[in-house]
């Protein structure tokens, strides 16, 4: 019987190893396949996703597992679509999240394309999240697939992962979505993988560990031109260093005088100015978010109930979601929720089913 061929996005850390481990164990035939990212020219330390070291890592787990590795040259296309995405983020005075766009476009269509042509029947990452067949027939790989919560709730990943097709999951396979990061760690070194007690990267890749404002400062240095601080009510109470150096919710280092404390309430990018409140002023009772996308496919047609998360490592929490257009919704939460920040995404929950999401304007 011909083994069924599997891609495995590798970046030299223990997910993508174990993911590659557990996928040969399991009879595939696998392919690493690893992504050269675009760093700043000059810069000493290159993309955290494919440094030096991090790929050594990735080829010897390749070796170790002895299965073929690929590195594919992916510069220009991730500054076009990431990097790009990022910096007109913040000159709309917005705080986006540009790993969304690189799952969108960089892992799951530049490269899943690249494992396709290899004559891949599937693609795997090392992303915490579970995937099914809507009718939990996992040999009918005609149904519609639905993503899952991670077993391991505290590692997550679906929130990321909200952008993805149909198209795309039905070559998805995501192994160490139904095991606690622990046992990742055990399995690694049972298997012998180098990578078993590697730390788990944090920080934006190109960014290199280095401030995102800097970073901003040396290509798009016109948003970071001072302006007022307004008061929800008009009052002009201080002056700004540039939008981008200010997030949703922050108190300290706005130099005001006040005899309340003041909090970011929200940015003006066309009036360059920073609208500041109380701690009252700070939750949102509702949000629009657009570029949704819905796992099924399909959009629903009437309000209906879920939960929320707003960012990445926020709590979930209850709320209506209108769909007011096929890719649009209007999301009414419960209670005030407070950071509700543009750009950042708001994701749909109901149980363990991940629903979609878009980007909250």
């Amino acid at each position: 019987m011909t083994k069924q061929k599997v891609v495995v996005a590798m970046s030299g850390g223990v997910d993508s190893s174990v993911a590659a481990a557990l996928l040969k164990q399991q009879g595939y035939e696998v392919t690493g396949m690893m992504l050269r990212l675009w760093s700043e020219p000059g810069k000493e330390e290159a993309n955290r996703c494919c440094t030096p070291d991090a790929m050594a890592q990735a080829r010897r787990v390749a070796g170790i597992l002895d299965i073929p590795f690929y590195v594919i040259d992916a510069k220009d296309v991730f500054k076009e679509t990431v990097v790009q995405y990022f910096l007109d983020g913040y000159a709309r005075g917005e705080t986006p999240n540009p790993c969304l766009m690189c799952n969108r476009k960089i892992r799951w269509r530049f490269l899943l394309d690249h494992a396709l042509v290899l004559g891949a029947d599937f693609m795997a990452t090392g992303h915490y999240v579970r995937i099914q067949n809507s009718d939990e027939t996992r040999s009918n790989l005609q149904s519609p697939r639905v993503l899952l919560r991670a077993v391991d709730h505290s590692k997550d990943q679906s929130y990321v992962l909200h952008v993805l097709t149909q198209d795309q999951l039905k070559y998805a396979l995501f192994p160490v979505g139904e095991y606690p990061k622990p046992e990742i760690r055990r399995i690694a070194a049972e298997f012998g993988l180098p990578t078993a007690s590697r730390a788990d990267s944090q920080d934006l890749c190109f960014l290199a560990g280095e401030d995102y404002r800097n970073f901003l400062q040396r290509h798009i240095p016109e948003i970071l031109e001072p302006g007022e601080i307004v008061t929800t009510n008009g009052e002009i109470v201080g002056q700004h260093t540039g939008l981008a150096n200010y997030t949703i919710g922050q108190r300290k280092g706005l130099n005001v005088a006040s005899p309340v404390p003041l909090y970011v309430i929200t940015k003006h990018a066309t009036r360059n100015t920073l609208i500041v409140g109380t701690a009252d002023e700070l939750g949102f009772t509702e949000l629009a978010a657009r570029d949704v996308n819905w796992i099924s496919g399909d959009a629903p047609h009437e309000p209906f109930r879920a939960l929320v998360k707003i960012r990445y490592s926020a709590k979930e929490v209850e709320a209506w979601i209108d769909p007011t257009e096929a890719d649009q919704v209007s999301v009414k939460f419960d209670a005030p929720v407070r950071d509700v920040t543009a750009g950042q995404a708001a994701v749909f929950y109901q149980g363990e089913v991940m629903l979609g999401g878009g980007i909250i304007t």
